[in-house]
């Protein structure tokens, strides 16, 4: 198999079709076990238009889109652009910026070690009452939709759905999330 110019062996990827798109995703080892397929949408705008697109079909009416810092803002950008509304990065650090930040433990696979997302009052306060969106590029075992969800309720929003392009693994199996494809896990 040929991608991006140089011969790969086809048990190095994962052939994803989404939102009309044809995409090689590359396998990494997370453990002595498990591979899971890279999806990254730094540097794809186009896939993150038409993924935000396809995304925007399928959800509610929202206020405003929350996203975890950082590999979901490219999608949460698009979104908000063709939508209109507002998105807010909870982020991985403090900025000297925020006002009193609320803090939120997680751990998800793809950092395989506890990280904290903080949210301000000058981006949270806009949630109270408001009709909140959460955004993530992937949907694993939805770790980090837990801790940006309890992040918008300690700001009083009103989560009217959670979304992410792709569900992975066991995952694709939820009923409370929106997804565009499956993205299996690979057991060794």
């Amino acid at each position: 198999m040929i991608i991006n110019g140089m011969e790969r062996k086809d048990n190095e990827f994962y052939e994803l079709h989404i939102a009309g798109l044809t995409r090689y995703l590359q396998k990494f080892s997370v453990s002595d076990n498990l591979d899971i397929a890279a999806f990254i949408l730094f540097g794809d705008v186009e896939l993150a238009e038409c993924c935000a697109r396809e995304l925007l079909k399928k959800v509610p009416d929202f206020d405003y889109i929350v996203t975890p810092e950082a590999k979901s803002i490219p999608l949460a950008y698009e979104m908000s652009k063709q939508s209109g509304k507002k998105y807010i990065v909870a982020r991985k650090g403090v900025k000297v910026y925020m006002d009193n930040p609320v803090k939120v433990s997680v751990r998800s696979i793809t950092t395989q070690k506890e990280q904290t997302l903080y949210l301000g009052h000058e981006d949270g306060d806009l949630l109270t009452g408001k009709r909140v969106l959460i955004v993530d590029d992937v949907i694993s075992t939805g770790e980090s939709l837990k801790a940006v969800q309890e992040l918008v309720e300690k700001f009083g929003g009103n989560i009217v759905a959670m979304c992410a392009p792709l569900a992975e693994g066991d995952s694709a199996s939820r009923e409370d999330i929106v997804f565009l494809e499956k993205l299996p896990l690979f057991f060794k």
